[in-house]
């Protein structure tokens, strides 16, 4: 559906707008929603206030994924909690600080924490965030920074991954494109050769790590950084962290031993238990039917073993991730009250609490799914490739997927839905105007889908990645995306110049991604300041 044209562009607008001005995310979302579903009812705004209530956040509750990931942040918030509350979160700050005592190694921690949870970017998220808050704050690192390098990692790594809950999907969507154009490819084979394309992507990794081991910034993350450094104030004044004070100022029980297992042992446990999960729910899945095409190649060769990228790909990640958040709430209880540091109902409140930080997180991300979804349903997407369709050349239909991309996921939130919209469009285009031939001009047209997606996925406010970074990191949601939109837009600028661009002209992509890191490094030296040496001179 995409004959609101114009129109279709005005509510993603005005939630970005209205959440920057107001700074309340989830008011900015709900009217937006309202705009665009009165758009949809022909201008009758009390039929569109019903239908926001009832299509666009009743059912975006009601999709099993969405309900599953709700259901996961509850629980991983609840364990959280007792995990906290046992000390657990504080021993594990503690030992860290023995091995990062400082900002910067700190922070490098934090991003190869992010590298080492590359299956699913929610579980990595949220995991790190959790993870790695009470040593950031020990350390005064801001929570807008902790969010930055949380966000900054999870999609890049998890849509890049060789194994993770991304890769069935871009699969997918990869197999039916080349059916469209009658292309016999391999679409994990295609998936592979778009890898050293994805410009933005490489190159946002190596910015987060320039950034870290670097210990500058620049724009508002430095203001920010420079600010807890020499006040120790985490949050800005007036700020709104993203989950609440029940669980980030939630007081650790006196007279207890601090041990730092008592939190690793959970954490390791969802962490163990979303690859199991994904593994068997995978299993389960292709042996029930649901992916003919495997079952036919298995039928075909009896005697063939299931590949682990098979089997994961076919998961569903919501259902994984449930199982490893209740187990590790399951394995978070005993251990406290084995150890006889929290009683049962002890354990029991703090897990309540603990979940109850979440609610207006909870909230928010319900709002982003159901601006999603208005805006699938007035072809906002469709309407910003109509523009540029059919007006491009073979040499910049790369460039130009990208920067679309980029728009399309920071308007509307979804990197999923991004590249549902533009890979069979753009496959098809590709493969036309370069004479029919399956090379690099292809490839690097399908890495800049997926990068481009994963653009809007790091730094649009309605986007839910972005939403759950600020929560996992207890971030005030708009400074994290004010303070990260600069180091984002950088980086899409570096992989427009130095990746895009030469790609166009055959120019090797892995002398492009040597050239960009080069560049993130230099650009980080050039025009960051080292924050110890502001907070001196100040």
């Amino acid at each position: 559906m995409d004959h609101f044209g114009l129109l279709s562009i005005i509510p993603p607008i005005m939630a970005i707008l209205l959440a920057f001005i107001t700074r309340q995310v989830l008011p900015a979302l709900f009217i937006s929603i309202w705009i665009g579903a009165t758009i949809i009812c022909d201008g009758n705004f009390i039929l569109g206030f019903a239908k926001t209530i009832q299509d666009y956040i009743a059912g975006s509750i009601a999709s099993p994924w969405n309900a599953g990931i709700i259901t996961f942040d509850i629980a991983l918030g609840g364990m959280i909690g007792i995990i906290a509350k046992s000390g657990g979160a504080k021993a594990i700050a503690d030992w860290l600080s023995k091995k990062a005592s400082t900002a910067k190694s700190g922070q490098f921690a934090t991003w190869a924490m992010g590298l080492i949870i590359f299956f699913d970017d929610y579980s990595n998220t949220l995991l790190v965030g959790n993870t790695m808050r009470p040593l950031t704050d020990k350390l005064k690192i801001s929570r807008e920074k902790l969010s930055y390098i949380c966000d900054s990692t999870a999609a890049p790594v998890a849509s890049m991954s060789l194994i993770s809950t991304w890769i069935a999907y871009e699969l997918g969507l990869l197999r039916d494109c080349f059916s469209a154009i009658d292309v016999n490819m391999n679409a994990y084979s295609a998936f592979i050769q778009s890898i050293p394309y994805r410009f933005y992507s490489i190159t946002a990794l190596f910015f987060v790590l320039a950034v870290c081991l670097s210990g500058r910034d620049y724009g508002p993350m430095l203001k920010a950084e420079v600010r807890a450094r020499k006040t120790g104030k985490l949050v800005a004044d007036g700020s709104t962290p993203l989950a609440s004070r029940e669980l980030t100022d939630m007081k650790i029980k006196e007279n207890i031993p601090l041990r730092w297992y008592n939190a690793l042992i959970p954490v390791f446990t969802v962490v163990v238990m979303v690859i199991v999960g994904l593994y068997i729910n995978g299993y389960s899945s292709i042996m029930n039917g649901e992916d003919q095409e495997l079952i036919k190649a298995i039928s075909a060769h009896p005697y063939s073993f299931l590949s682990v990228r098979d089997i994961i790909g076919n998961s569903n990640a919501a259902v994984a991730m449930m199982w490893a958040a209740f187990t590790g709430t399951i394995v978070a209880m005993l251990l406290v009250i084995s150890q006889k540091i929290l009683t049962f109902s002890e354990a029991m409140e703090a897990w309540v609490d603990g979940a109850k930080s979440l609610v207006m997180a909870l909230m928010v991300l319900v709002a982003a799914w159901g601006i999603g979804k208005m805006c699938k349903d007035l072809g906002t997407a469709h309407f910003l490739v109509s523009i540029l369709q059919g007006n491009v050349s073979a040499k910049i239909i790369p460039l130009v997927v990208f920067i679309l991309g980029c728009i399309i996921a920071f308007s509307t939130g979804t990197s999923w839905g991004t590249t549902a919209i533009l890979m069979p469009i753009a496959v098809p285009l590709a493969y036309q105007l370069s004479g029919g031939e399956v090379g690099s001009l292809l490839f690097a047209t399908i890495g800049a889908v997926f990068t481009g997606a994963v653009f809007g996925d790091n730094c649009s406010p309605i986007s839910d990645t972005t939403i759950m970074s600020s929560m996992a990191c207890a971030s005030d949601h708009i400074d994290h995306v004010k303070t990260q939109m600069p180091y984002a837009i950088t980086v899409a600028i570096i992989a427009t110049i130095v990746g895009y661009v030469p790609a166009a002209f055959g120019v090797n992509p892995i002398i492009s991604i040597l050239v960009a890191i080069i560049l993130a490094f230099t650009v980080v030296r050039v025009f960051g300041k080292k924050v110890d040496d502001v907070v001196k001179n100040e």
